[in-house]
């Protein structure tokens, strides 16, 4: 694919109202923006739409403001085929005649291939949820040839995860949740809990975060949602 120009296609999902800087500046070198949903506020898709021309599909935290919005969608860019749902398990059966299918909803990178289709979750660049990179991918598809490939974009690395975790034990986990959320329940914003319980604050967000996206969730379902288990044996 070197001696041809090519073309950029950003694809990203679950931006849930955050937009980064680092985010935008990749977007700026793409010519199209395929978004896999739960965008969760009509200013981010009004941003995007300031940068380039948006693909974009319905996720289950778009509410009334995204009413309309297609919740599946099939595209052809650059003769690249492409199927978009937010949650793969919604997906139609059949994906005769696809090239790439897109989708989000797990804030999990992944990128596999069966039977001739390439599956892509290009993961979360939004909020990050506990542990989970912040991740997109760029598609670049070959003038001329219509060659084309998926470059995983990772902004996060290990330290971050690290310093969430500073002062905080596989043991006293879950306490520690249980107080974050009775702090939440009486009223009291992320800033305000994360001082007066002397936490990171990323660390208070995702759990108010899950909490709120997940009803009926206790503190273990939120442990569990944060998969800190491995993270806890990397850190030594």
């Amino acid at each position: 694919m070197e001696n041809n120009p090519y073309h950029r296609i950003a694809v990203l999902a679950d931006t849930h109202g955050l937009l980064r800087p680092e985010i935008t500046e990749i977007l700026g070198t793409c010519e199209v923006i395929l978004h896999g949903g739960d965008l969760s506020s009509r200013k981010i898709l009004d941003e995007l739409e300031q940068i380039a021309p948006v693909h974009v599909v319905r996720g289950n935290n778009d509410k009334e403001w995204a009413e309309g919005m297609a919740e599946e969608l099939d595209v052809t860019l650059f003769g690249l085929r492409i199927y978009m749902i937010h949650n793969q398990k919604h997906r139609r059966k059949n994906l005769e005649g696809i090239d790439l299918f897109i989708y989000g909803h797990s804030h999990k990178y992944e990128q596999k291939t069966e039977e001739g289709v390439c599956f892509l979750n290009p993961g979360s660049c939004g909020p990050r949820r506990f542990r989970l990179p912040v991740t997109m991918a760029v598609l670049e598809v070959q003038e001329g040839t219509g060659q084309w490939r998926v470059e995983k974009i990772d902004l996060t690395g290990g330290e971050e995860n690290r310093q969430a975790l500073k002062g905080l034990t596989e043991e006293n986990l879950e306490q520690t949740v249980q107080s974050i959320l009775r702090d939440m329940k009486a009223g009291r914003q992320v800033e305000t809990i994360a001082r007066r319980l002397g936490l990171d604050r990323e660390f208070v967000e995702q759990v108010c975060r899950i909490y709120v996206t997940h009803p009926g969730v206790d503190a273990q379902g939120i442990v569990s949602k944060m998969e800190v288990n491995a993270l806890f044996q990397r850190r030594g």
